[in-house]
């Protein structure tokens, strides 16, 4: 399968890239169905075990035996698992922030979170404060609300058909809407995928090489189980992608593609504010295509994102800017981020007026460039596919037809900003690496782009048994980085742990 396809081999590819999405899915929808915060299983066993111990001898001592003494210890440890519960499906800060707003949202009417961070196991650290408009002081989820928006629908729609709440059945709503804001795009995404991939592809291996790679070879599988707007944006990144593909294939582009092109594009801006550059880019793209369907299709589309971006922002905060713009070192009025509260009756400060570890931020530029792109929270180290996809890139722009030198240049070009901006010209607390997380999230949305300027080089390395070897190492390499976080992509990468073993001290 290393000559140029044929349409004889189409369907046995097709049946190989559902085998692959089918195999990719069934493995994270296994991940989801047992998230849960395990670290903390034992503990929590430990602790009641240690309760009921205590209450057996107290029993025993006053007499109490045979069933009564049976069903006494089955009611106390009933009330124990209650009152000692420390798992739970929200593995993160991050994602328990945005879980907050939801509930806020459906069960209060309000995005300030002030009553449900006070519940047992709904703390987090990714909040903002500041006045309401009701004159008084107020919590709020630091996340852009655009998106808690649209999922409190979800909510809003089971929590009316059910009765349930997400803090009486956690695991069974979040669970449930985490297939479909995730898992169920997902398998859209990947299929778009196989669509570019086999239009562009020019050898059978190549073209099933990236598609398995799709799947199981980048950092976007671990994020499957946990609300979070890297998946968001790369499946909306993928949709804009396919579009400009679909557009540039077609004489006459249609009004809906332009149309569904803008709402793409604009949402992954609205996801990952950088992304703005890639609105620009595929705006810019199909204005010079069809300037007339572009006027009347894909910039009002875009613009209904946009607005709906501001005026959620507004709904929110009272205010136009995103809460993490609001941190101000000279006006303490405008630095949302410094503040106290009170939980169960103790007043404590924000954590970002006391950052800890990787928090903190790499005071230096160039060790924050080493380990993002090769280092513990690399870019090729983790996911060294990578590299085929800058090789591809460089053969398009050489070699490649219009089209072909047209998406490479694009995507090199987002690619340059994107890195630019987050690790040459961010300040020190936000050179983070994306904080507790398995990889250099920030830059996981470029994975369908990166993904279709990888299809020549694996063409390139069809023909020979060395060069699928050596892309078969990489593919290998890129599944352990993916497969490492086995139970919560919210912990440090294998590199980095490996570093820490080998004597390094960390953060």
């Amino acid at each position: 399968m290393t000559t140029p396809a044929t349409d004889s081999t189409s369907q046995l590819r097709w049946s190989i890239y559902g085998l692959l999405i089918a195999i990719a899915i069934g493995n994270l929808s296994g991940r989801l169905l047992a998230v849960n915060s395990v670290d903390y299983k034992r503990l929590e066993s430990y602790r009641i075990g240690q309760r009921l111990g205590a209450t057996r001898k107290k029993l025993i001592g006053e007499g109490l035996s045979g069933q009564a003494l049976d069903e006494r210890l089955a009611a106390e440890k009933k009330h124990l698992q209650q009152k000692l519960k420390l798992q739970r499906p929200f593995l993160s800060a991050n994602d328990r922030s945005r879980w907050l707003a939801i509930r806020a949202l459906v069960e209060q009417g309000t995005f300030a979170i002030d009553v449900p961070v006070q519940d047992p196991n709904w703390d987090t650290i990714d909040m903002v404060k500041h006045r309401g408009r009701d004159g008084k002081m107020h919590l709020y989820s630091s996340k852009p609300p655009l998106l808690t928006f649209l999922l409190a629908g979800e909510y809003w729609l089971l929590h009316k058909l059910t009765g349930m709440t997400l803090l009486a059945h956690p695991y069974l709503l979040g669970r449930g809407m985490l297939f479909t804001i995730n898992l169920l795009p997902m398998t859209l995404m990947f299929w778009l995928l196989a669509r570019m991939v086999d239009r562009y592809g020019t050898t059978d291996w190549g073209r099933i090489f990236v598609m398995a790679a799709a799947t199981l070879g980048t950092l976007l599988g671990p994020f499957a189980v946990v609300l979070n707007n890297h998946i968001v944006a790369a499946i909306s990144a993928t949709v804009a992608l396919y579009c400009v593909v679909r557009c540039s294939d077609s004489d006459q582009p249609r009004f809906g593609t332009y149309a569904l092109a803008g709402l793409a594009a604009a949402f992954t801006a609205a996801n990952e504010l950088p992304a703005l550059a890639l609105l620009a880019l595929v705006g810019l793209a199909l204005w010079l295509r069809d300037r007339r369907t572009w006027w009347t299709a894909f910039l009002p589309a875009a613009a209904v994102v946009m607005v709906a971006f501001f005026a959620t922002n507004y709904a929110a905060h009272d205010s136009l800017r995103p809460p993490y713009i609001h941190r101000s070192e000279s006006n303490p009025a405008d630095n949302w981020y410094h503040y106290t509260y009170t939980k169960n009756g103790k007043e404590r400060e924000s954590y970002w007026q006391h950052r800890q570890g990787i928090d903190r931020g790499e005071p230096s530029r160039t060790t924050y460039a080493l380990h993002a792109l090769v280092g513990h929270h690399g870019i090729f180290s983790l996911t060294p596919l990578w590299l085929l996809s800058v090789w591809g890139g460089w053969i398009w722009l050489r070699h490649g037809p219009l089209t072909q030198r047209q998406l490479a240049a694009g995507i090199g070009l987002l690619t340059i900003v994107c890195l630019v901006f987050f690790v040459g010209l961010r300040p020190q607390i936000d050179r983070n690496y994306g904080g507790m997380t398995s990889g250099f999230r920030w830059m996981f949305w470029f994975a369908p782009l990166w993904l279709l300027v990888m299809i020549p080089a694996a063409d390139r390395l069809a023909p020979s048994r060395w060069g699928q070897a050596f892309a078969l190492v990489l593919l290998s390499f890129s599944v352990l980085s993916a497969s490492y976080p086995t139970w919560n992509p919210w912990t440090h990468p294998w590199i980095y742990h490996w570093l820490e073993y080998c004597g390094w001290h960390g953060f």
